[in-house]
């Protein structure tokens, strides 16, 4: 079984140290300092107390790697579209493109059934780069759990976290799905196989889906932000529009909305994703977590005023910074 992980940054250096340890083919898509640091020293991950260096196979040209069995893409999800050609050399008849990305993903409706069944986001696949050059039938969800962070190049350190939940999109107990969910439990790693992984998608994305955009206008860390009286009536309301909108979907919660923002307030002092991305100058996930929902709102004719409000304001505070187009 031959894996390539694009984009091995802080996830997939962290699955890409995993998985070599267990003795599987991986290699490895990365650029810049990261990957130079890569290519002459290994990768390294710090674990606790524990600090592992592997070497491994890395490049930043896809044709150096060939055909894979499995593509785990892991860049953030404004930046697939625009290298979807680049993977051209990595997929084969029987290549499966599994989508390690946050948000909405571009293959929400396929196989959902239904009279939306097929609907595309622009949102998220603007041109519909992905659907018509990956094609919708390659793709293998993945709801991503673990944090971690690039301390400096060519170094990972694990934060919490090994669940990689997996799941078919019309919610099967595929063999391919079986096979890597096997290949990822021996690196050490939780890889259960979901019938229902849209539900795990909604659940994580109503976090970021409101604390996201709320720390980068506010700068709180999540501690402040879900027990601030005002924020956190923000998130709330944030949070019950996009479930109105996922239960229209079909999707069903196995938590309600004042836990979600409790366990939140008991990560402690975090500083969000996106927050981190606006201090460091890097583009923002904007559109896979909060214009997304908004278009499924328009999709499923559910209003969304809170959500178009706070996305206004991000949308400006981005562009004021240079981040957003």
């Amino acid at each position: 079984m031959k894996i390539c992980i694009f984009g091995a940054g802080a996830i997939g250096g962290y699955m890409g140290v995993k998985l070599s340890q267990a003795g599987a083919d991986v290699s490895l898509v990365a650029r810049g300092p990261h990957l130079a640091a890569m290519q002459k020293n290994g990768l390294t991950l710090i674990e606790e107390d524990q600090t592992t260096n592997v070497p491994v196979t890395a490049s930043d040209n896809p044709a150096d790697l060939g055909v894979q069995d499995y593509i785990i893409v892991t860049l953030k999800a404004h930046s697939v579209p625009p290298v979807v050609s680049k993977m051209a050399p990595l997929i084969g008849d029987h290549t499966t493109i599994v989508s390690g990305v946050n948000g909405v993903p571009w293959w929400y409706f396929h196989k959902l059934g239904g009279d939306l069944d097929g609907t595309r986001l622009a949102s998220v696949d603007p041109d519909n780069a992905q659907w018509d050059g990956f094609g919708p039938d390659r793709v293998l969800g993945c709801v991503v759990y673990p944090a971690a962070e690039v301390v400096e190049p060519g170094v990972i350190k694990h934060i919490e976290g090994n669940r990689f939940s997996l799941g078919e999109p019309d919610g099967s107990k595929s063999d391919r799905a079986v096979a890597l969910s096997q290949a990822l439990s021996q690196a050490g790693l939780k890889a259960p196989v979901r019938p229902k992984l849209r539900d795990e998608i909604w659940v994580k994305l109503w976090g970021n889906l409101s604390f996201n955009p709320i720390s980068a206008l506010t700068h709180a860390t999540l501690d402040v932000l879900c027990t601030d009286d005002g924020t956190r009536q923000v998130a709330r309301n944030m949070m019950i529009e996009a479930q109105h909108i996922a239960e229209a979907l079909g999707v069903k919660f196995p938590i309600d909305v004042d836990r979600r923002i409790a366990g939140g307030a008991a990560v402690g002092a975090h500083r969000t994703s996106m927050l981190q991305d606006l201090d460091q100058g890097r583009p923002m996930e904007i559109d896979a977590l909060v214009t997304s929902v908004q278009e499924l709102g328009r999709v499923t004719g559910i209003a969304t005023p809170t959500i178009d409000t706070v996305l206004a304001l991000l949308r400006l505070r981005a562009r004021t910074a240079g981040l957003y187009s």
